[in-house]
């Protein structure tokens, strides 16, 4: 990644600093807006942890700054970075399973965004706040953001130990569902994590809504987005990891498709992630 275009704002909270850069990335080939929320009192980068978000541009209006200087100010939870990514207008060909295109060829860029973090931003992050080493490194992500975000902390499990889920596109899938889909092998993140190893130390939190949509498209009566993340459950459960220790699910009797019930779930996450 080349230097940092310009520095547009810092804001100061009671326990945080808020800096918005803009960086241009010679992957995705556009400038990145980024949103970096900082504890201020920290002694030693290696008590630090880093939380990388997908859709970056939906935190202030949650609003992030709040939740987060709160869970400081209540001792709530230990230092954590936050990174904040905002998307592009290209949305749906930047995130998805990196490796694999959906039916209709979405998530084309999913790799170039894959290379941005790992090859730009982290390097970058690391660089600007002269960070030797952190205590671990989290990805997380809303809706696609999110389908994003579990699928490539799989690919790097030694860089990324927990992965936060919301709302996630797990219907992301091979076929159309009028050409001979099959529920078993056709949705790709589920095929992702059953053909892949089990890493030890990973960590997954999923949180979903009942309200987060109406398909059924099995006519089971719960709804896909339901249906999806409980199916990922039990792979990752076929795999090897604990439903007690290793996954933490949120489900959300009024829980909506959007930024405020994503807003209510983020404190939970937080708290499960670095909870004191």
């Amino acid at each position: 990644m080349t230097a940092e275009k310009r520095t547009e704002h810092k804001k100061e909270y009671r326990h945080i600093w808020v800096e918005s850069m803009e960086y241009p990335s010679d992957y995705l080939d556009r400038v990145v807006k980024i949103d970096v929320y900082q504890p201020k009192y920290l002694f030693s980068s290696r008590e630090l942890s880093i939380l990388f978000v997908n859709d970056g541009q939906d935190l202030p209006k949650m609003p992030f700054t709040e939740i987060l200087d709160k869970l400081y100010h209540e001792n709530a939870i230990s230092p954590i970075m936050v990174v904040g990514i905002h998307c592009s207008a290209d949305r749906k060909l930047e995130y998805g399973t990196a490796d694999i295109l959906d039916f209709l060829n979405r998530g084309s860029r999913a790799k170039f965004h894959r290379k941005f973090l790992m090859k730009e931003l982290i390097p970058a992050i690391m660089g600007k706040y002269n960070l030797s080493g952190v205590k671990e490194m989290a990805y997380a992500g809303f809706s696609l953001g999110g389908l994003s975000a579990i699928d490539v902390a799989w690919k790097y499990p030694k860089i990324f130990s927990k992965v936060g889920v919301f709302s996630g596109s797990f219907w992301w899938r091979l076929r159309d569902l009028d050409d001979d889909y099959n529920e078993d092998t056709d949705r790709i993140i589920h095929k992702i994590i059953r053909e892949g190893q089990y890493h030890e130390g990973m960590k997954f939190f999923f949180q979903t809504g009942t309200l987060d949509e109406t398909m059924d498209r099995n006519n089971n009566g719960i709804i896909d987005s339901i249906d999806d993340t409980l199916g990922l459950i039990e792979e990752l459960e076929a795999k090897g990891y604990d439903r007690e220790t290793d996954i933490r699910y949120l489900e959300l009797s009024d829980g909506r498709h959007d930024v405020p019930t994503w807003g209510r779930a983020f404190p939970v996450f937080l708290k499960w992630g670095w909870g004191k």
